[in-house]
């Protein structure tokens, strides 16, 4: 046995001799201190961890200077916030201090980083643990409760388009049985009947600076109606498919539609070339928003996604990825640099220019296929099963739901909402829905906050971003 050690030991003496140099930790060899079979276990140990890792021991030159530069950086930012907190961070401390010696032994204070636990001096309280702040929920602003005012029915089809002329005195509606209807707002009686589509109407705009009506259908026209002879004077030539929406922008002479071609056309509204052709969407674009500053063209689509665009360029600015399913309807709001999307069971805020996510509303379950917002921060939901929601725009609170009633003689299946508008002053709510008629609502003029009171409890899960 004593011959077999010592020959182990020569061996390991020998290996040392020959490897000593790819150790890790060299260290002298001695015999008495540890077993044989241990040391030269720790010998291997020691030689494969110097074999793999000794490459990566140490950073390239580069990479070290790098990673000094910008840990000298973060050092100097650290230290600048924390001369800047340094003095509310003393006033807090102190605040807990004072709580503390009050307490009588029963302190919650928060104990500095460095363990003194005597006086808190101010200059060394900049490293102590300070309470976090609980968020606060929006309360939201009490509205009054809307109620059906009136029932207009005149159309053969779905109501599927509707816009409020700029002057606040009539409407129009385009329906399924491709006709336009012009309303008067004031009594819901008709004044004219425009015909020249052979397919379902899909969108309607009235310009501001111009006595021009434009509509667009299923049958891959777009129209420009003379309102002084209620006559078209012009066609827009160049969907490939049905075209399901229009807006105009409010300060150029330009026209922008949207449909089943996955594309948004920009149009010269007095030449009807085609300016540019806004292509990124591969789905079906089911609604689209201009407005003055960027982005100037929002589109949604049933490909799950937003599209904020450039007008000038005619390029995307960005993409908003956040829903799950199509996005069938956008709402601007009239004063706000903001907007709402609606897909299936979700509606979202978003800020422009970016297109930053605010907040969600929640609790609207159902195909959302029409949102409206007023100047009074009411936004009005309608879903494919009747199911009308309002809210308030700040804090995202439902403050009413409702259910359409549909026309005596309907199936329970036609009582879907299509489309919506508020009209210019926001008191009236006009709404277009599968029983082909059109309803107004209005809000309860003897409603106040003691006969109706607001029921919102604030909760931990939701956040406003």
């Amino acid at each position: 046995m004593s011959s077999t050690e010592s020959l182990i030991r020569t061996s390991m003496k020998r290996t040392r001799d020959l490897f000593g140099s790819e150790y890790i930790s060299p260290v002298p060899y001695e015999p008495t201190l540890d077993d044989p079979v241990q040391a030269a276990e720790k010998a291997g140990l020691s030689f494969r961890m110097n074999a793999e890792y000794k490459a990566v021991q140490t950073l390239p030159p580069a990479l070290e200077a790098k990673q000094k530069a910008a840990t000298a950086a973060a050092r100097g930012k650290r230290r600048k916030a924390e001369d800047g907190d340094q003095s509310s961070t003393a006033k807090m401390i102190e605040g807990i201090a004072a709580k503390s010696e009050n307490a009588a032994g029963t302190s919650t204070a928060l104990a500095l980083r460095n363990g003194n636990t005597g006086s808190m001096p101010g200059a060394q309280s900049s490293s102590s643990l300070v309470r976090r702040q609980n968020i606060q929920q929006v309360r939201p602003e009490w509205h009054a409760p809307w109620e059906l005012m009136r029932v207009i029915s005149g159309h053969l089809g779905w109501v599927r388009a509707l816009t409020v002329e700029p002057n606040n005195r009539w409407f129009a509606s385009g329906a399924g049985d491709r006709t336009i209807k012009i309303w008067d707002l004031a009594s819901g009686s008709l004044k004219v009947t425009l015909t020249g589509h052979i397919s379902t109407v899909r969108g309607l705009a009235v310009s501001p600076r111009h006595p021009y009506l434009f509509s667009c259908g299923e049958d891959k026209q777009v129209k420009c109606w003379d309102l002084e002879t209620n006559k078209v004077i012009r066609h827009y030539h160049g969907h490939l498919s049905g075209v399901y929406t229009l807006s105009l922008h409010p300060t150029l002479d330009v026209l922008v539609t949207g449909g089943r071609d996955g594309v948004a056309r920009v149009w010269d509204m007095r030449t009807r070339s085609n300016i540019h052709v806004l292509s990124g969407h591969t789905q079906t674009v089911s609604d689209l928003k201009c407005q003055e500053a960027d982005p100037q063209v929002i589109t949604s689509s049933l490909d799950s996604t937003v599209r904020l665009w450039d007008l000038a360029a005619g390029k995307t600015m960005g993409v908003l990825t956040h829903h799950k399913k199509g996005v069938r309807a956008l709402a601007v709001h009239p004063t706000e640099f903001t907007f709402a999307s609606s897909s299936t069971g979700s509606i979202k805020q978003w800020k422009c220019p970016e297109g930053a996510f605010m907040q969600n509303f929640e609790g609207h379950n159902a195909v959302i296929n029409t949102l409206a917002v007023n100047e009074d921060n009411v936004m009005f939901s309608g879903g494919d099963n009747g199911s009308i929601s309002f809210w308030d725009w700040k804090s995202g609170h439902k403050y009413q739901s409702v259910e359409t009633t549909a026309q005596p003689g309907s199936l329970d299946a036609e009582a879907g909402i299509f489309s919506s508008t508020f009209d210019k002053t926001g008191l009236r709510l006009i709404t277009g829905e599968a029983d082909k008629t059109i309803k107004v609502w209005r809000q309860n003029s003897e409603a106040t906050p003691e006969s109706h009171p607001l029921d919102w409890k604030p909760t931990l899960s939701r956040q406003k971003y």
